[in-house]
């Protein structure tokens, strides 16, 4: 019985979307707040204008997620996609928390801000709430935070007369958000297996962070020569498919038909980034049989 190898075939150093970004033409959220100067900006008498068409909030049928800015720093508008800590996590004291979507544009929850804390953006004593028309996407009415008071979605809310004509400004979505991102892609140098009869290729695993939303995929390409033919090939064989291991540290068996008994071996790996963050590849592992 031919004995298994686990070979490293690439020593990669905190490969990451944003490293790769410029080059891929690749988004770190998919964001779909307009970026009009009139259609971008919420008010608050306390700490002036807060920005959602920062290209980092996205609106969704069920929640918003992302994070929009103000005077007194990032308001995250959901514990997944928070900017940075000490903002409540998913897993801490205040649980799975979040700007929620009913589908029908009426939104609840909470936001999160370090300096004046909780947003709440519907509640019933008095009543309030924000909510945006699905077929405009036009955001109208409060939301509320114990420091600062009311939040104002757009000029025209109710209860206090237009101050439209001062400055027209509303928070507006695009509703259909943009095309997801194309992943950032790197293509391995030549790895000799040095088995003169060929080697069968197995398996392919990959070490890092894989933040939740994300995707880290491989395409394997093999040849007995160290020149080519190069064919990328994903799990059925074709250029159209990946192997997408699970997560760091778990194997993908590779397809053995497509490499079997080839000396030369290489790989491209493709990372996707969502809601402003990006898997970490660190290591790259393929296990062959000489």
């Amino acid at each position: 019985m031919k004995p298994n190898f686990y070979k490293k075939i690439i020593l990669i150093t905190s490969l990451v979307v944003g490293g790769l970004g410029a080059a891929a033409g690749v988004a770190l959220a998919v964001a779909n707040i307009s970026t009009s100067a009139s259609e971008r900006y919420a008010w608050n008498d306390a700490i002036g204008w807060i920005d959602f068409g920062n290209d980092q909030v996205e609106v969704t049928s069920t929640e918003l997620t992302g994070y929009a800015s103000s005077n007194v720093g990032y308001i995250a508008l959901d514990c997944a996609t928070t900017p940075a800590p000490p903002t409540p996590s998913c897993t801490g004291g205040a649980g799975d928390w979040g700007v929620v979507n009913d589908g029908s544009g009426n939104l609840s929850g909470w936001g999160w801000n370090d300096n004046i804390g909780w947003i709440s953006f519907s509640g019933a004593s008095p009543s309030y709430g924000v909510t945006f028309n699905t077929s405009s996407g036009v955001f109208s009415g409060w939301a509320w935070n114990d420091v600062v008071g009311w939040i104002s979605f757009n000029c025209n809310n109710s209860g206090i007369g237009s101050t439209c004509s001062v400055s027209d400004y509303k928070v507006v979505t695009t509703l259909s958000p943009p095309a997801p991102p194309s992943p950032a892609e790197l293509t391995s140098s030549i790895f000799d297996t040095q088995a003169t009869g060929g080697a069968a290729i197995n398996t392919i695993m990959w070490q890092g962070d894989l933040p939740s939303g994300t995707e880290v995929s491989f395409q394997i390409a093999s040849s007995n020569s160290s020149s080519g033919p190069w064919d990328y090939l994903g799990s059925d064989g074709t250029s159209m498919t990946f192997y997408e291991p699970t997560g760091p540290n778990i194997q993908a068996k590779i397809r053995r038909a497509d490499h079997n008994n080839k000396r030369y071996v290489r790989y491209k790996v493709f990372l996707t980034a969502y809601g402003g963050q990006s898997p970490t590849v660190d290591d790259v592992i393929i296990n062959y049989s000489p």
